[in-house]
């Protein structure tokens, strides 16, 4: 989240029918709007390369669980906030806002692709607003200029643990779906030298 728009506060159904004529994303807090940042081609193909794999591969083995793209919002009652992460996971069937229909509350993993303006947010107060989610159980994150994945996962006993992969020939494990995803397909066709740039 970087740009607010000009008036200070909203009501949701205002948010709601300006995102309904806006041609570009907006994300909500709490009577705030604001405009998410435009992506990259980096971001792009990481995002496509990952809701690719997350759907193909829990389709292959007739999972209950369905991959969701970065189009649909994503709504917290505590904060009263909406948000669009990069790809989720729903497990079972899917729990909508009594605000809007076209907005879960039940991702049971939240993929995020990093970038240099999102980092901080991503890595704090949205991470925290997942957590306020009673099915949330996963947490993705993915560099953008250079291959690295930090996987934060909910253990049985409450605590929250984190396991980095930093290779190319890694296979990262989700334990809420129980699958594995090679880093090479999540970063296929990525090209690093122009990420730093377009970040």
């Amino acid at each position: 989240m970087i740009q607010q728009t000009p008036r200070e506060q909203f009501t949701i159904a205002e948010y709601l029918a300006i995102q309904a004529e806006s041609e570009e994303k907006l994300e909500y807090e709490d009577g705030e709007i604001f405009a998410m940042a435009g992506g990259t081609f980096v971001h792009g193909d990481i995002g496509k390369n990952i809701l690719r794999q997350l759907d193909e591969r829990l389709e292959k083995r007739g999972s209950k669980c369905s991959a969701m793209n970065g189009d649909i919002r994503i709504y917290f009652d505590q904060y009263r906030s909406f948000v669009y992460p990069d790809a989720a996971v729903v497990c079972g069937e899917r729990m909508v806002s009594e605000h809007d229909k076209n907005a879960y509350t039940n991702p049971t993993l939240v993929v995020e692709v990093v970038s240099k303006s999102s980092a901080g947010y991503d890595r704090g107060d949205k991470f925290k607003k997942y957590r306020s989610l009673p099915a949330f159980k996963e947490y993705v994150l993915i560099e953008q200029k250079k291959p690295e994945v930090d996987v934060l996962y909910h253990k049985p006993n409450g605590d929250w643990s984190m396991i980095t992969y930093r290779s190319l020939e890694d296979t990262v494990q989700l334990h809420s779906i129980d699958l594995m995803i090679p880093m090479r397909l999540i970063y296929r066709s990525v090209n690093f030298n122009i990420s730093e740039a377009d970040q």
